[in-house]
């Protein structure tokens, strides 16, 4: 024979269910409100000073034959890749080449750099820029764009990759 259970528990089971239903929607809705970590707004238009004034003062160090203010711009682990030429591994041996390079310059002439597009998160910034070199009377000579990967450690951007290319054609 079938048992049908008396109503009483019909009742009581269905309002068991709905209870739990009620606790299971409330408890999905609840920890959909709550919030996960803060993320950090960033001021780009301050990153792009910082890493504006890090393009000056590399090219205040080139135009003073100073190497090692060129290579504070990089991090101890840098890595360069320039145009015809291998990748440097390292800050040391990115300011080698650097300061071999302004050795051998005897002619006044000059970089600018300029901040064209940056792209920042976190800790991290993409620049794309722009290089300008002049000869010492200001006219301009060449020029190329640039790509430069950047890390903030210990509060300061320092540039862990870079790459850049010239608009001249290959000689």
């Amino acid at each position: 024979m079938l048992y049908i259970p008396p109503l009483t528990d019909i009742n009581t089971m269905r309002n068991n269910i709905k209870s739990i239903g009620f606790l299971a929607l409330t408890a999905i809705m609840l920890s959909a409100c709550t919030t996960s970590e803060k993320v950090e707004v960033l001021d780009m238009e301050k990153v792009r000073g910082e890493i504006q004034a890090m393009e000056d003062a590399y090219a205040a160090g080139e135009k003073a034959k100073d190497a090692d203010a060129v290579a504070a711009y990089y991090s101890d682990d840098a890595m360069g890749y320039s145009r015809n030429q291998q990748p440097l591994s390292g800050k040391s041996a990115i300011r080698d080449n650097i300061a071999k390079a302004i050795a051998s310059d005897t002619t006044g002439n000059y970089s600018v750099y300029k901040v064209v597009d940056l792209f920042a998160e976190g800790n991290t910034a993409v620049e794309i820029g722009s290089w300008t070199k002049f000869d010492s009377s200001g006219t301009e000579m060449e020029n190329g764009n640039y790509m430069s990967y950047f890390q903030k450690r210990d509060g300061k951007y320092l540039c862990v990759r870079d790459m850049s290319t010239t608009t001249s054609p290959a000689e």
